[in-house]
């Protein structure tokens, strides 16, 4: 006879370790995981530079090297892919976007939760006020980036695009981009938290008295933390090359007049060239 003892797990949302300070509530969980994460971004950062810049004897570039080369070089495809040439703000602000993500979701695989409420090194990005955070840093970028492109009345301008009846559907669409940056994000780490508790859960399972939940659980949390990791990389990916979208789509247009140009002067000059001289 098997007897499925209740689950202990109690699942809170929004729960966090605050503190008051100047009539505004801070999350200090949230902010001292942030710190932490990007701190090992710094770190990688310096670490990786170091590596790099590393000559070895037989002149084979290490492992660091080849990682990092093919992140960089998969980004600038990207970058190019849509803006047409590959700019100086958007490649390091993806990687390094990429990269933070990416540790701040893996900090929800450590086992850094000592009880039910002292959680040590929480996914910051399982917290909305931090994908909130960023989602308004990349679309801030974006439109500064499109301001500069094109100017003020350039880059607004797309708004009344094709027909100016779209205005508040465009207008929306704009809007609506930080916003399902944020939520995509944080859905799928904060859901991963959610199955973690839920797989802690299983160790009250019992099979005619005989408990069984502690191996199946330690089973099931070893294979959750590796699909969790694969999830945690897919997001950070998403969100970086979601951020290079943005910017070659704020810049589209100016970059297309800009080839056009460049394409018309070309042929002008190809004709100079094919011209015969003039008779004297």
């Amino acid at each position: 006879m098997i007897a499925f003892l209740p689950l202990e797990t109690e699942i809170t949302i929004g729960e966090h370790v605050e503190r008051e300070f100047a009539g505004m509530t801070f999350n200090i969980d949230t902010i001292w995981a942030t710190a932490f994460a990007g701190a090992l971004v710094v770190l990688l950062g310096f670490w990786a530079r170091r590596q790099l810049t590393k000559n070895t004897e037989d002149h084979v570039p290490t492992k660091l090297q080849i990682l990092w080369e093919t992140i960089v070089t998969q980004v600038t495809r990207e970058v190019e892919g849509n803006l047409g040439h590959v700019n100086a703000l958007v490649v390091p602000l993806a990687v390094a976007l990429f990269f933070f993500i990416l540790f701040a979701n893996w900090l929800e695989i450590l086992p850094t939760e000592l009880n039910h409420n002292v959680h040590l090194l929480p996914a910051p990005t399982a917290d909305t006020n931090l994908t909130y955070a960023m989602a308004l840093l990349v679309i801030f970028g974006v439109w500064g980036f499109g301001i500069q492109q094109k100017g003020v009345k350039g880059y607004f301008s797309h708004f009344m695009e094709p027909y100016p009846w779209l205005f508040p559907l465009n207008l929306l669409e704009e809007l609506v981009k930080p916003i399902t940056l944020a939520l995509r994000l944080f859905g799928n780490i904060f859901a991963g938290g959610i199955m973690l508790a839920l797989i802690a859960g299983l160790i009250t399972w019992t099979v005619g008295g005989i408990p069984i939940g502690g191996g199946i659980g330690f089973v099931f949390n070893i294979v959750w933390k590796l699909f969790d990791m694969a999830i945690g990389a897919i997001q950070a990916f998403i969100f970086a090359l979601l951020t290079v979208l943005y910017f070659g789509m704020a810049g589209a247009h100016h970059d297309d007049e800009e080839h056009e140009q460049e394409h018309d002067t070309k042929d002008a000059d190809s004709e100079r060239k094919e011209a015969p001289a003039p008779a004297h």
